[in-house]
């Protein structure tokens, strides 16, 4: 039996991250893999875990700009450790590692830990709309070159891309690549769907185009928000659709901009924006293409799950998206987020539906056969037995 240790910074499911650890802990495979998941900061998401079986503990890492914090921190991570003494411990996200890298240091296990690499930095921001997301992208990019001078014996990264970027960090460490994967979503009878875009206002016969993600300017929101008016004009039969609202640390500033750019390009009647919602599934098929304007985008779980619902995705020819969508087969790569290179696909999509259901029904073949959790759980399950070896 192999002891895990995981530990993640967040006490609430609100990124791909934490959907992705979630996943991967209802996989696990319980006959050889005993786990314990320490949280850095009260939530809900310990119940989560511990409805699935699983030991979990809480220890509020507090602000890291808080240093007597940090170091309390570490010194009950070190002693927790030391007791659990865990064959091998996951520290999930760069945050997580600048807390309990130092402690396995301390217990004197730091020949057993390993990070999980999440992001990507160096996203373009509007300049009216910089605010939190130009310091998230510094922090970010801080935090990432700090957990890597901490030791550790492997970073896993979630796409060759986010492996290429980490590789440029000095110390280099040995690192290694196990795409995402996703639990198929449950999806709603047709009728819902249908009920839901006539209380969201969508005409009928109308093709639906839409974005899922928080309002974070690295997204691209204003980028699709562009395309868009280009793509309506002179035509009355698209509507853009905008799921997600702004999650943790929020940009009010990008919301306004947002809101403001909406009007200022003449299209506030066709575009809605639901804020954050419960469940984007139903959301995700009242549309009929999914657009993702993120670049860059570390992987990508909005694609799959589009993908696994047979709705046809268009994405950014870089970081995650080129190791998910097969261009032309399974989805439409475009060369980058700029509106002139996202238009030319959203409008090939609108006006061929027959390519867009041909791209749907491979689409979702692609996420069965290489995206979905049981499989990213087996392979990171073979990944952290070889590190215990």
């Amino acid at each position: 039996m192999i002891r895990l240790c995981f530990v993640t910074p967040f006490g609430h499911r609100l990124g791909g991250s934490d959907e992705v650890l979630l996943t991967l802990l209802r996989h696990l495979d319980r006959t050889r893999f005993e786990a314990l998941v320490v949280l850095l900061e009260p939530g809900d998401f310990a119940g989560e875990i511990r409805d699935l079986g699983i030991r979990t503990l809480t220890l509020p890492g507090g602000r890291l700009r808080n240093p007597a914090h940090v170091f309390r921190t570490m010194a009950k991570l070190g002693r927790l450790l030391r007791r659990e003494r865990p064959d091998l411990i996951v520290n999930w996200l760069s945050t997580a590692h600048l807390y309990a890298g130092p402690a396995s240091l301390v217990a004197g296990m730091a020949n057993r830990c390993v990070w999980w690499q999440h992001d990507l930095h160096g996203a373009r921001i509007p300049e009216r709309a910089r605010g939190r997301d130009r310091i998230g992208t510094y922090r970010g990019r801080v935090l990432d070159q700090l957990a890597t001078t901490i030791p550790a014996s492997a970073v896993g990264c979630i796409s060759e891309a986010v492996r290429f970027e980490q590789s440029s960090r000095r110390p280099r460490r040995h690192s290694f690549v196990i795409l995402n994967g996703i639990d198929e979503p449950t999806p709603v009878p047709g009728e819902d769907v249908h009920r839901l875009r006539r209380e969201m206002g969508i005409p009928k016969d109308t093709t639906v185009v839409g974005l899922v993600g928080r309002l974070f300017a690295w997204k691209g929101h204003h980028l699709l928000l562009q395309a868009l008016a280009e793509v309506m004009f002179g035509r009355k039969d698209v509507f853009g659709l905008f799921v997600g609202g702004g999650g943790h640390r929020a940009n009010v500033g990008y919301t306004a901009y947002v809101a403001r750019l909406t009007r200022d390009l003449g299209i506030e009647d066709r575009v809605l924006f639901t804020g954050q919602v419960a469940n984007t599934v139903p959301y995700m098929q009242a549309m009929d293409i999914l657009v993702s304007a993120s670049a860059p985008e570390p992987f990508g779980l909005v694609l799959l799950e589009a993908m696994a619902l047979e709705v046809p995705v268009i994405a950014v020819d870089a970081g995650g998206p080129t190791e998910i969508i097969v261009n032309g087969e399974s989805g439409l790569l475009v060369p980058s987020n700029r509106p002139e290179d996202l238009v030319p696909a959203i409008q090939a999509l609108v006006s061929e539906p027959g390519w867009r259901r041909q791209l749907a029904v491979a689409g979702r073949a692609h996420y069965l056969e290489r995206f979905t959790g049981e499989r990213m759980t087996r392979d990171i399950e073979r990944q952290l037995e070889a590190l215990t070896q």
